[in-house]
């Protein structure tokens, strides 16, 4: 792009008579700069024109070399500084507009990548992953890469073995032994994928790979007992996940009609909804959510359809607390809170809201640094609505706290305005929540920001 664009500028920058237009292949256009702003804040440039006039040269001006070498000068200048402000211009759209974008596309691989994991573990499951992007190559495949992908993956689990187990609690170490064996020797293990690379199947590699991928995620969260990072202490009074939970919801139809099962089955009135929460990249909000889950805030509640999203029309928000905007950028280790991303600066966030099915909170009414401590909403994401990169332009302004499982997004696209949450349960996680002795009450306004070097206390596991 850079290339292009020096390219771009330097040939403006070539010496031309004064008052004559270049003349262009065809002869009928001419390429002008101009310093009117682009609807898009950068600079206009090198747009073509169809010219009304044939080219010529005022017979009055006298046109020497010194005035070409002249010319040659003002014109490097101009490239120059048009250069360097392009440069400063480009981060500014580079994520919103770039089709190369790496946001995860699904629920399932946002959270697996969000589990704060064996150093091991993580390069196994991106040289898996690797395989996953690979295999939407069309024609034909790079089957050497995929062997490579698998046999680095191979290597790496069977040297790191006594790391990868020993990073588990001990009363969890005999599942991960179990889990760890039917990777590499499993019906869907690593094996098995060079099986399949091996004989060019396509089909049950892909399958098998889901399988490994999912095993992998399995190791994750046992070698992921808590936080893998500080609190800040004046958050301690809030209730928080150390982990992931699951919210089953059971949604009705306000207005008589059914839900239709895409996987066959009879239409019902009611279906149910369940949504992995992560409180490894989002404690507090997961946290307020779970524990709002358990004292049945949510049920009876009525949901609204908008645009791209289902909104839960909750009235209880005005409950007299606060949640602070809470998002953890991808490549740090503990989430912001009041502070959203910049995504056009190349920020992005660990849970992305660019994926059908996120779960989000709205903002508070006050302030968009807080979030509402009740309503949530799913985000039905659509690329059309987006980015050349295929990302939302709310991405980083929301706390996302979890996604809808792959029944669940089919439920979604069914709800309509005036159906109900009939009932929501946390089915798992319940022992991961922690509730302390100020939570039993609301939990407090969220204090002024801290000094700038805040002490800090550790989350409990």
């Amino acid at each position: 792009m850079a290339s292009r664009v020096v390219t771009t500028v330097l040939a403006g920058a070539l010496p031309a008579p004064p008052h004559a237009p270049v003349a262009v292949a065809g002869g009928g256009k001419v390429v002008e700069w101009t310093n009117r702003p682009s609807r898009h804040g950068g600079i206009r440039c090198g747009v073509a024109r169809a010219s009304r006039s044939r080219p010529h040269c005022s017979s009055s001006s006298a046109w020497t070399a010194e005035d070409g070498v002249l010319e040659l000068l003002k014109s490097a200048v101009a490239a120059l500084a048009i250069i360097a402000q392009i440069s400063v211009a480009l981060p500014a759209n580079a994520i919103l507009y770039s089709p190369d974008t790496n946001v995860p596309r699904t629920g399932e691989l946002a959270l697996r990548r969000a589990i704060p994991a064996n150093p091991s573990m993580k390069t196994i499951q991106e040289s898996l992953e690797d395989i996953s992007y690979l295999l939407r190559i069309p024609q034909r495949k790079p089957y050497g890469s995929m062997e490579g992908d698998v046999k680095k993956a191979m290597k790496i689990a069977l040297d790191n073995k006594e790391a990868m187990l020993g990073s588990m609690p001990a009363e969890l170490k005999e599942k991960g032994s179990e889990l760890y064996t039917s990777l590499l020797e499993g019906k869907g293990g690593l094996q098995s994928l060079l099986n399949y690379i091996k004989d060019k199947d396509n089909d049950r590699l892909s399958v098998a790979l889901a399988s490994s991928l999912d095993t992998i995620a399995e190791l994750e969260l046992l070698q992921a007992p808590g936080l893998s990072f500080l609190l800040p202490k004046q958050y301690l009074d809030y209730p928080r996940l150390t982990g992931r939970g699951v919210v089953e919801f059971t949604v009705e139809k306000g207005d008589g009609s059914t839900f239709v099962p895409t996987a066959g089955g009879e239409p019902k009135r009611v279906a149910t909804l369940q949504v992995v929460v992560d409180g490894y990249s989002a404690p507090l909000t997961a946290g307020n959510f779970a524990k709002l889950v358990l004292e049945g805030a949510y049920d009876g509640v009525t949901l609204k359809s908008a645009n791209q999203a289902v909104i839960a029309d909750s009235e209880s928000g005005k409950k007299g607390y606060t949640i602070p905007l809470e998002v953890m950028p991808a490549g740090q280790f503990e989430p912001l809170y009041r502070s959203p991303l910049s995504i056009q600066d190349g920020e992005l966030p660990v849970l992305p809201m660019s994926v059908y099915g996120s779960v989000a909170m709205a903002h508070s009414e006050d302030s968009e640094e807080y979030s509402s401590p009740t309503q949530f909403f799913f985000y039905l994401y659509d690329k059309r609505n987006s980015g050349l990169g295929g990302i939302s332009f709310d991405e980083g302004q929301f706390s996302v706290f979890g996604y809808a499982t792959t029944d669940g997004r089919d439920v979604l696209s069914q709800i309509k305005t005036g159906d109900k949450i009939r009932s929501a349960k946390l089915v798992q996680g319940r022992e991961r929540l922690v509730l302390p002795a100020a939570a039993s009450a609301p939990a407090p306004e969220d204090p002024a920001p801290a000094p700038a070097d805040p002490a800090l206390a550790p989350a409990e596991s």
